[in-house]
């Protein structure tokens, strides 16, 4: 399964180009601009997976760190402050990881 058998190719492509400058990443923009924010928790939970590259059921600072990436291949890394600000936003118990629970949350 891939991003796009759940979420439009051109809504991507429309995040992506909206933060292809280095400390442009807005959270919940890029969200309601792929599409995620409409999406029910099941097909949430299904993005969640495919970001979780680790498969340890959190999304880690370094799997942050490559966020767009799983989006689109060519998108670039997110920087050290997006990273920060990404992770504060969805860590509710500051254990420098984030859960399924945080994403619904933060989504819904």
């Amino acid at each position: 399964m891939t991003m796009t058998d759940l979420l439009a190719a051109s809504d991507i492509s429309t995040a992506i180009n909206a933060c292809k400058a280095k400390d442009s990443f807005s959270l919940k923009t890029f969200f309601a601009t792929v599409g995620l924010s409409k999406k029910s928790p099941p097909e949430i939970e299904k993005v969640f997976k495919m970001l979780d590259q680790d498969k340890s059921g959190f999304i880690e600072q370094d799997e942050l760190q490559l966020f767009l990436q799983k989006f689109s291949k060519g998108a670039r890394a997110l920087t050290a402050a997006e990273t920060k600000a990404f992770l504060m936003a969805g860590d509710m118990d500051g254990d420098g990881k984030i859960g399924l629970c945080s994403v619904l949350y933060v989504l819904l």
